[in-house]
């Protein structure tokens, strides 16, 4: 009852605001008030203000909401440990496997070259340094050219 009395005069209040804004001359502003004040007694013509009023004061409404919140935190709770951990079981294990099974790719690069002799491997790595400049420049000009500079 309080509650629809108070939405009653709030839509009072916002239509005398209204109908002071038309009298200047600021039709569009006083449309827009008056829109916003029809909408507390379009919802208690609803029964939506007697719905939340019934639920805010109701023991039964505040058990839900706060079995609710404990079933968000205890979601929350475990995604925080699971990622701290690093997954489900199944990830674990393969993150495992494959730490077991990875190779270092430069623990063998030593082991090419001693045979040939030191001027052998420094050729490739020559080559390599001067062949990278330029595939950075091609993709810098491809880029270039896409947008027309």
């Amino acid at each position: 009852m309080i509650a629809e009395t108070v939405c009653s005069a709030v839509s009072a209040a916002g239509l005398g605001i209204a109908a002071v804004t038309a009298y200047r001359k600021r039709f569009l502003t006083a449309a827009r008030l008056l829109a916003y004040s029809l909408v507390p007694v379009g919802l208690v013509l609803t029964g939506v203000v007697g719905w939340a009023a019934d639920t805010a004061f109701s023991l039964k409404a505040w058990v839900g909401f706060g079995v609710l919140g404990a079933a968000w935190l205890m979601f929350l709770g475990t995604r925080a440990v699971e990622r701290r951990r690093g997954g489900t079981r199944k990830e674990r294990r393969a993150a495992k496997a494959a730490q077991r099974d990875a190779v270092a790719p430069a623990a063998s690069a030593p082991s090419l070259g001693q045979g040939a002799g030191p001027s052998t491997a420094a050729k490739p790595a020559a080559k390599q340094k001067a062949a990278a400049p330029a595939e950075d420049f091609s993709d810098i000009e491809a880029i270039l050219k896409k947008h027309g500079i």
